[in-house]
């Protein structure tokens, strides 16, 4: 078989390797900024566009759609093709996407703006593959969990500040920030980061890749308009039915094909496996945090529990959570070193269930809110920096875009569970207030609960992974310059071309 073409042991083209990690790390925050930056906008959309609020709601379920789709598919082009190359595309189509936004208040261009935005989430495993790849083996830990915890990091500053500009400016504005933003990763990305060479050989799957996405877009369109046509509708149990069925026959033909879309032989182990199940409980406990926050301090007084808060002062209660994942980031990382990323991950769990219990019984007060949103995402935040580490043990370095990509896409089925969980809970535990329908204190306090069973389901999870402890940097550095037909660190498994 043909050998993959190895990293070499310096990178030249790169003379600040510290300006690439910034760089990346600033490409992942813009990207997960822009996950979220339409939420404060949704209840305007109405008025300014015309559109029906069902209509409106595309806006977010858009973006985790074409999220799903190609965090997967462009990590495994970025092994094959060039990760840098494909990572400038990526947010190439961001810079379209928020032009189209920009230019328009119709819905459909709306729509098609944000479906171009989502398809950027790609850009965080390949980030995280580009260091694997340039790093020295004693900085890839630290930098890959900094790079991990953008996605949180982001979604904690964008809800503010996309606050800010809808209450103070034309809400197009942010589109045009946004997208001007986009140009500066773009030409930073070109100066300061180096393109690996190394490539996984052999010809794209196209039809892995198709059946991928059709099983994905049938599921999460499923998941996220279920409550609007009817959890046992034709159209949810249809689309449901027709995941299941094309994830069927997508398995069978991966097994067959010689350089498969996803490796399910590698994607079985125990290693790699369980480290999937846990981010998607992850990604559920924490988007609870960042769903419920906001809206439970805007609740009116008259609720008895709400604080009638601003869409500004909301936003900003999810600010300090965001600071606490840039610190603890490098935290994670040392953790990591010294124990092993299994332990980082079962800390990490064991913080954002403590945190849910906290938020439990502190619903009334404003700073003892924030608190707990804090602990929450401070858990998080250790919990993202750990789960590349338990990715890239578990597979060879060929593999880390497609299989980081893959972890992303899990967390992000988690966060669309979780998104359907709270709507059903919050909209059908309600009560009467001042004339209008408002979710009670106790479907609140059933959201915690429920994150808080999945933070310890994901703990549960973690105990089962293999291995307990690892080397100073974990067995990360083991993938770089793998020789052809050498053994990887992380599992003894031959390195050949589509394996």
């Amino acid at each position: 078989m043909p050998a993959d073409i190895p990293a070499p042991a310096a990178t030249t083209e790169a003379p600040h390797p510290r300006f690439a990690v910034g760089v990346l790390a600033f490409c992942g925050v813009v990207v997960a900024v822009m996950q979220t930056i339409v939420v404060p906008l949704l209840p305007h959309i109405p008025a300014l566009t015309g559109a029906t609020p069902a209509a409106a709601s595309w806006l977010v379920t858009v973006t985790l759609l074409t999220g799903a789709v190609f965090t997967p598919v462009l990590g495994r082009v970025g092994d094959m093709y060039g990760k840098r190359r494909v990572l400038v595309a990526s947010l190439m189509v961001l810079v379209l996407g928020s032009v189209l936004c920009a230019v328009s208040s119709h819905i459909g261009v709306l729509i098609a703006g944000r479906a171009l935005q989502g398809a950027a989430l790609a850009v965080l495993p390949l980030g995280i593959s580009i260091l694997r790849d340039e790093l020295p083996p004693e900085r890839v830990l630290s930098a890959v969990a900094l790079m991990s915890s953008t996605l949180g990091i982001g979604a904690a500053i964008g809800l503010p500040v996309a606050a800010l500009v809808v209450e103070n400016f034309d809400w197009h504005t942010m589109f045009w920030v946004s997208g001007a933003i986009g140009v500066i990763d773009i030409v930073l990305v070109l100066r300061c980061v180096p393109e690996s060479p190394v490539r996984t050989r052999g010809r794209f799957d196209v039809l892995g890749a198709l059946g991928l996405s059709g099983a994905l877009v049938c599921l999460l369109l499923a998941v996220t308009q279920g409550a609007d046509w009817g959890w046992t509708s034709a159209r949810t149990v249809g689309l449901l039915v027709a995941a299941l069925v094309v994830v069927l026959f997508w398995g069978v033909y991966e097994l067959r094909v010689a350089s498969p879309m996803v490796d399910l032989r590698v994607s079985a182990r125990p290693a790699v496996l369980l480290t999937h199940v846990a981010a998607l409980l992850i990604g559920f406990a924490f988007y609870a945090n960042s769903l419920v926050t906001a809206q439970m301090v805007q609740e009116p007084k008259e609720t008895g529990y709400g604080l009638g808060a601003s869409l500004v002062v909301s936003g900003l209660c999810l600010l300090p959570g965001g600071v606490m994942m840039v610190a603890l980031s490098p935290v994670s990382a040392r953790i990591s070193a010294k124990y092993g990323p299994k332990v980082s991950l079962a800390l990490a769990a064991g913080v954002i269930g403590t945190g849910y219990v906290v938020r439990y019984f502190t619903s009334h007060n404003l700073w003892l809110i924030i608190a707990g949103a804090t602990v929450v995402a401070s858990g998080t935040a250790i919990a993202y920096s750990a789960l590349p580490a338990l990715v890239m043990r578990g597979v060879p370095v060929r593999e880390t875009g497609a299989a980081n990509g893959l972890n992303t896409l899990m967390r992000s089925i988690g966060q669309a569970f979780c998104s359907a969980t709270v709507a059903a809970v919050l909209a059908n535990i309600t009560f009467r207030v001042g004339g209008s329908t408002a979710p009670t204190l106790h479907a609140y306090q059933l959201v915690f609960l429920i994150a808080a069973g999945a933070a310890l389901a994901a703990l549960l999870v973690t105990l089962f992974l293999p291995g307990s402890r690892a080397p100073a940097t974990g067995t990360v550095e083991e993938h770089h310059d793998v020789p052809a037909g050498r053994k990887d660190g992380a599992e003894t498994m031959p390195i050949q071309e589509g394996a």
